[in-house]
């Protein structure tokens, strides 16, 4: 029915909302180009006419979508979103950023490492902790790269069959789109082992600030606020039970473990391969060797060191418990000792016996 009231914002935003599961794809292009204007030409201090809770589930499936056009308008809109916003929800995103670096089409695949770029950029420390964001994200991008062997042995140092993968390995060397696909992906792969497996950037920043309280005020900072959602999820408490490649790594020297034990042996190998290549490749892969040699320092010397603190504190227990078994030992001897001499007495008061 025709109106003389012109819709409102928030009405035309979710008009364009609805209109991004249409059959045309210059329709879902021009959506997604009116809700990024939307979001961009808002004051700052306004929130937004919706969340990015209620935004992601309709934009996450375009991450699949057949068109470039729209995929790359897509990305422009998730640009504009806020990080503390996109967080807690990243996890979901990520599951169809894993689709993308799979699929069959390599345009798919390319637009899917653009948003992993953006997804490691906006929340590295959320990206790299939630479910099977490590693992899973981690074998993708060994999957596009062809850095794979037919099976590995977990909690070994070697990888058996990590050589096989030379005969199937990506097109490092060829020029045109394939070469430049390769150098994407490298460097995404840089991006994304250097937020796992560095310190994070607030690390530095809590050490300094908890050296600024004074007595009797001491570890502060682990009383107040989590500063991430749902800080408990890493327990999974009420969740299914969760296989390796699922769990959560929140810590550091958890990522580290897991990545040395499956797959720092194929990356090593490849990244070798890839620098042999020269050019853009053998760059890419140069900055992927510093990042393994930065992140995985003190890996060993931490792992040392917790297990000769066991082996101490192992040894102690020992030792108090075989000083409390002597001691027990001692009383019980004392006590009957003492329940005797009570009995004779008692005995002779009664009876008169001496």
């Amino acid at each position: 029915s025709l109106t003389t009231i012109a819709p409102t914002q928030s009405l035309q935003f979710s008009h364009h909302l609805s209109l991004l599961s249409s059959h045309s794809s210059s329709q879902r292009r021009d959506s997604l180009a009116y809700l990024t204007t939307a979001i961009i030409s808002r004051p700052v201090t306004t929130p937004l006419l919706q969340p990015v809770s209620a935004l992601l589930p309709r934009l996450n499936p375009l991450i699949l979508d057949g068109s470039h056009s729209v995929r790359s308008q897509l990305l422009k809109l998730f640009r504009t979103f806020p990080s503390r916003e996109t967080d807690p929800h990243i996890r979901h995103t990520l599951l169809y950023i894993r689709a993308g670096l799979t699929h069959l089409a390599a345009d798919i695949r390319s637009s899917a490492t653009d948003l992993l770029l953006w997804a490691i950029e906006t929340c590295p420390n959320e990206l790299v902790s939630c479910a099977g964001g490590w693992v899973k994200t981690l074998k993708c991008l060994l999957t596009v790269l062809h850095w794979h062997a037919p099976f590995i042995t977990i909690g070994t140092r070697a990888a058996i069959g990590a050589n096989e993968w030379s005969s199937s390995r990506a097109p490092l060397g060829k020029e045109g789109s394939e070469g430049k696909s390769t150098v994407k992906t490298l460097s995404v792969l840089t991006t994304f082992l250097r937020a796992g497996l560095m310190e994070e950037n607030n690390a530095h920043a809590d050490a300094t600030c908890a050296e600024k309280w004074l007595f009797p005020l001491r570890y502060v900072e682990a009383h107040m606020l989590p500063k991430r959602s749902n800080t408990f999820a890493h327990l999974n408490l009420f969740g299914p039970p969760r296989d390796e490649e699922s769990e959560m790594y929140v810590e550091r020297e958890e990522r580290q473990r897991i990545f040395h034990e499956r797959f720092y042996v194929i990356v090593s190998s490849g990244v070798e391969t890839a620098k042999r290549e020269g050019g853009e490749v053998g760059r890419a892969a140069a900055g992927v060797a510093k990042v393994l040699v930065e992140g995985m320092e003190g890996f060993g010397r931490a792992t040392w060191c917790f297990t000769i603190q066991y082996v101490d504190i192992e040894m102690r227990e020992k030792t108090s418990e075989e000083m409390f078994s002597k001691r027990f030992r001692l009383f019980g001897k004392v006590s009957t000792i003492f329940t005797m001499q009570y009995m004779r007495r008692r005995s002779q008061s009664i009876f008169g016996v001496q």
